[in-house]
């Protein structure tokens, strides 16, 4: 049995990979395990929002990340026989450093996380499975098997980023909302002749459901990605690629598109069943659930790798904090059950407003019903005139990236939420995300999220504001602003949101809550 590690992630996908970077750059010693022997092939996540970029920049890897990535997409959309042209760049985001949607095959994404944890010392222990797992009071207990046997490991923590069939989540016994879609995806990497499209992505809206094509197929030119009424089947894998789809079955749907394209290498195919599925609970004890394990979705907005890696930038830092703060206990108002329960408060409410969002977006994309069949087929070619439009006000655009990307996901009501006295007017609310603001520091204005582009927490004095007590500690950052007139603060957690502010000096009030959110000096005592 051995006891050198804080968390224990389950899962080595781009939620488990982030969580394991979060919680290790806030103090925890972590271990990745993932059952399969190889990186996870195809890539099923193709879209990276700007809000996800925001939370892995203190993490060091949005540079590497981008250098992957198309940063400007363009976008023909077909409507009957009418082409719409529409680009994903400078979306007329001015409060982020990323205004744009990024095309980017979920396998890079994996392939730099994978990468930095290296760097940090970390390996991904593939070809090794969770046999079970327990909260025993004191802490978890885990069972796993590899090649070299089967071990037994005591850790503070153990988090589920395995999936929707979660190992972790069956150990907990936590159940599972859950809603199967009459309706699959069709993958495929395939290379196009007659008359391809061209080098943008290609959009396709028709009677029986929309056809998207990528230029960023991982074994082919491209990626085809088609919503059809489901094959079913028993013993479906949701979310998960199953048997391979005939190329004639291909090449009629892309006939029935109005591709006029033809399939010449045919890379590799595969259906893919859906379902919607929200955990009932997303933490029993020392047991955590994060991205998949927890929720999952249809690919309608492209939140599943996004809302994943969220999640585990949410969860990464409380768990650094329980695991290296004091006994990861109560001590010196330190509560680690507080601040571990806020995971769940605050990310299972985000993922039930986004379960709405993508199943509405859906049933417009790909249901065979009459209504939304008819939508696709009759009255989109017919409104097609007015989209070139409606793109063109760039700010319901950027309100609408917004919303899908959760730029607008806020935690007001969370315990780790605090107003001090007197309050702050005009500033950001506790809870709210902290925009990219520019700011001055001394010198020519800089943009607010550089300036905080690493772990830990940040405390934000206004231009006369008294200086911070000695027990904010090493793991607060303090910066102030000479743009901003005042006497009050803003202090921001690792996440980037809002923990605290006050309109003056609030001493008591700002260590109480470094205190509550275990970021307070005192001598580190594992657990």
């Amino acid at each position: 049995m051995t006891a050198a590690v804080d968390v224990l992630v389950v899962g080595a996908g781009t939620t488990g990979l982030s969580l394991a970077l979060q919680a290790q750059a806030h103090g925890a010693r972590v271990r990745v395990v993932e059952r399969r022997p190889e990186p996870f092939r195809p890539s099923r996540a193709l879209i990276v929002h700007p809000r996800t970029l925001e939370v892995l920049r203190p993490l060091g890897v949005t540079d590497a990340l981008l250098e992957l990535a198309d940063t400007a997409p363009g976008v023909h959309l077909h409507l009957g026989p009418r082409v719409v042209e529409a680009g994903l760049a400078d979306l007329a985001l001015p409060d982020t450093a990323f205004p744009h949607l990024s095309l980017m095959r979920q396998t890079d994404v994996e392939t730099v996380l994978t990468r930095a944890l290296a760097d940090r010392g970390v390996t991904v222990e593939r070809g090794t499975e969770l046999l079970t797992a327990r909260d025993d009071g004191d802490g978890a207990r885990a069972v796993l098997r590899s090649r070299r046997g089967t071990e037994e490991i005591r850790c503070p923590f153990v988090v589920g980023c395995d999936g929707p069939a979660s190992a972790v989540r069956a150990c907990a016994g936590i159940g599972w909302h859950r809603r199967p879609y009459a309706e699959e995806v069709v993958l495929a990497d395939l290379d196009l002749g007659g008359r391809p499209p061209g080098a943008d992505a290609q959009v396709f809206a028709g009677r029986r459901g929309l056809l998207f094509l990528f230029p960023i197929g991982e074994r082919a030119t491209w990626r085809l990605l088609a919503t059809r009424a489901s094959a079913g089947g028993a013993g479906q894998d949701f979310g998960q690629p199953g048997p391979a789809v005939p190329e004639a079955e291909l090449q009629r749907l892309l006939d029935e598109a109005g591709t006029h394209a033809r399939i010449e290498r045919l890379a590799w195919s595969a259906r893919v069943p859906l379902q919607c599925a929200l955990a009932r609970r997303f933490r029993r004890g020392r047991l955590f659930l994060a991205g998949d394990a927890a929720h999952t979705y249809s690919p309608a907005t492209g939140q599943g790798m996004n809302a994943g890696i969220q999640d585990a930038v949410n969860l990464g830092w409380k768990l650094g904090f329980a695991a290296s703060g004091p006994g990861g206990g109560s001590a010196d108002g330190f509560d680690a059950d507080v601040l571990l329960g806020s995971y769940e408060g605050e990310r299972r409410a985000a993922a039930r407003r986004r379960l709405l969002l993508t199943h509405t977006a859906f049933w417009a994309e790909a249901s065979t019903g009459r209504l939304p069949s008819w939508l696709r087929a009759v009255a989109a070619p017919r409104a097609a005139p007015a989209v070139p439009v409606l793109l063109g006000r760039r700010r319901l655009v950027a309100e609408a990236v917004r919303l899908i990307s959760q730029l607008r996901v806020n935690y007001r009501r969370s315990p780790l939420s605090v107003e001090g006295t007197p309050p702050l007017r005009g500033a950001p609310r506790p809870g709210d995300r902290l925009p990219h603001a520019a700011v001055g520091v001394g010198g020519p204005a800089e943009r607010l999220h550089g300036l905080l582009a690493r772990p830990g927490v940040h405390l934000l004095l206004q231009r006369d504001a008294d200086p911070p007590p000695d027990t904010v500690g090493p793991r607060v950052t303090v910066l102030r602003l000479s743009n901003s007139p005042g006497r009050g603060l803003v202090a921001v957690r690792p996440d980037g949101h809002v923990g605290f502010r006050c309109g003056a000096a609030d001493p008591a009030g700002l260590t109480g809550w470094l205190s509550l959110i275990g970021a307070a000096p005192s001598p580190p005592v594992r657990p």
